[in-house]
């Protein structure tokens, strides 16, 4: 992993922490420190450096920018906002960044220099430090070296040219794990229960013998290291062995901080498209996604669940097993209850995908939603619900499928526990105006709620004998055959409901917004009423 960029940077921090003003080289210029500005010392030959404006007005720290620029810097942080020079920033091609007015430099300096310095460790701690301890193993001992798990995964192995492999190595390494067996599995017992080296004889014909040795941490077993006999180990491997193991043993501990590390930034970074305050082309060259379609995911609360905290988390690990074994790799995260999931799709360019792409993308994505309801709704012993977004053509637009899959949950229940936007648009269409028109005043007007208040103080049916007219297309015969009524009744109910509560049956707009606001404010969905499953559920 390369190091530290202008996108990490502003990624790791955030925003208001740190606001960016212009970077006219792009994200991915390099940043390898943060440097405080001394006006009575020259500044010092820096590639990559951020300058901290310490002592300097926002609006007069344009000579620096060439100064910075000259210095080999990447950019320059000033504090507060008022009239940044953001034209000398750009004619010297300088990030210009800015903190809060009543920031402190130091602290400042502190949360810039942790930032980077967690991302440069993050970069260094890859497996590639431990494919160069293999090596280094393999030629002071003699022998092929494999560094391994606890599950025997083989994590690196040396390369040293010209000493003798089996089979099992190779086959070993062309999976990157070691082949299963009764007597490998009792090897490696007797490896983790001994407390140094432990000479392995051959166990079928053909093998080579093995010096093995547990890889541990404050007792903690991360691992083990395999090197072969092939009958000219060096008289020490066993002390080169020793402390090879306490030498990975860091690496590893590294390596998993650095795993740490960066599921908190890309949950960070998730979470902030998810509400829409993330940079897209940031996120897309941390991601390296496009376009995406947002999965949502959600424990059935009608249902009896102990502990709901605990198993929304289980389902987030469900979730997160299920992703990366279809992509190789996951965007998960859990908020308010939700486990929310980025699934990458085809990036659409004029004329390039057909109808049948757009339904074989939406197919997946549906097949993969349901296997995790099933999975989960197994595993965890609650019904799981699964709501899918509009598919966004640039990571810009996670934040609106998001509110898709929002919208969708609220329509799911145990006949409907899958469902993509497309498939309930006029439904979710319903809900949108429902939020809208309950914000309005103006939109709350009108003759719906005479008619609820006639139903409540006089016990009539009005509401219900409106809706499955209009949805009978204002037919008195068909609205009868809906509520199951004679028609002369619900032709009655309609002449008393115009009558009484001065409704205009003639006036076509009238109609049309009455129908609207019962469906919607009063959540009559269709001649059921309340109850129906085609019903917004209002909130």
């Amino acid at each position: 992993m390369d190091a530290c960029t202008l996108g990490d940077l502003i990624d790791i921090v955030g925003s208001p922490p740190l606001r960016l003003h212009t970077a006219p080289a792009g994200f991915a210029a390099p940043v390898t420190e943060a440097l405080l500005y001394d006006a009575h010392a020259p500044l010092p030959h820096a590639p990559g450096a951020l300058l901290l404006a310490v002592g300097v007005r926002a609006a007069a720290a344009g000579p620096l920018m060439r100064a910075a620029a000259e210095a080999g810097m990447t950019g320059v942080v000033v504090r507060g906002t008022a009239g940044p020079p953001v034209g000398e920033a750009e004619a010297h091609g300088m990030a210009l960044l800015a903190v809060d007015e009543d920031a402190a430099w130091h602290h400042v300096h502190l949360m810039l220099a942790s930032a980077i310095g967690a991302r440069s460790a993050h970069s260094a701690a890859g497996l590639g430090d431990l494919f160069a301890l293999a090596d280094a193993i393999a030629a002071a001992t003699g022998g092929a070296t494999a560094v391994e798990d606890p599950r025997q995964r083989i994590l690196a192995y040396s390369t040293v040219p010209g000493q003798p492999v089996d089979e099992d190595r190779r086959q070993g390494i062309l999976g990157l794990q070691v082949p299963g067996s009764v007597d490998n599995s009792e090897q490696v017992r007797k490896v983790f229960s001994a407390d140094g080296p432990v000479w392995l004889p051959s166990l079928k014909p053909g093998d080579l013998p093995r010096l093995a040795v547990t890889v541990r941490a404050s007792g903690e077993t991360l691992g083990s290291i395999w090197v072969i006999d092939g009958g000219a180990l060096a008289p020490d491997a066993e002390e080169t062995l020793v402390q090879g193991a306490s030498t990975a043993a860091l690496l590893l501990l590294r390596a998993r901080a650095a795993q740490e590390l960066a599921r908190h930034q890309n949950t960070d970074l998730l979470r902030r498209l998810l509400d829409g305050s993330a940079d897209a082309s940031t996120a897309a060259h941390r991601l390296g996604w496009d376009a995406v379609r947002v999965a949502a995911f959600e424990l059935d609360f009608t249902a009896s669940v102990p502990d709901a905290e605990r198993t929304s988390l289980r389902l987030l690990d469900v979730v997160r097993l299920q992703c990366e074994a279809r992509y190789g790799r996951h965007a998960c995260v859990l908020l308010d209850g939700v486990v929310y999931a980025l699934l990458p799709a085809p990036k659409e360019s004029a004329g390039a995908r057909t109808p049948q792409d757009h339904k074989t993308t939406h197919q997946r994505h549906r097949q993969l939603a349901e296997d995790i309801v099933r999975r989960a709704g197994r595993s965890l012993r609650v019904p799981v619900r699964a709501a899918l977004g509009e598919v966004a053509q640039d990571l810009g637009g996670v934040a609106d499928s998001r509110a898709d899959a929002d919208l969708v949950l609220r329509l799911l229940h145990d006949d409907l526990p899958v469902a993509a936007v497309d498939e309930v648009r006029p439904r979710v269409t319903l809900l949108r105006l429902t939020d809208v028109m309950r914000k309005q005043r103006g939109l709350r007007a009108g003759a719906w709620q005479r008619v609820l208040a006639a139903d409540a103080g006089h016990g009539t049916d009005y509401a219900r004998t409106l809706v499955s007219w209009f949805d009978a297309g204002c037919d008195v015969a068909g609205a009868a055959k809906l509520l199951s009524v004679h028609p002369n009744t619900c032709r009655y109910r309609l002449k008393q409901a115009g009558r009484q509560l001065g409704i205009d049956f003639e006036d076509p707009d009238e109609r049309l917004v009455l129908w609207l606001q019962l469906r919607t404010l009063a959540g009559l969905g269709g001649a059921a009423g309340a109850g129906n499953a085609d019903a917004p559920r209002t909130p």
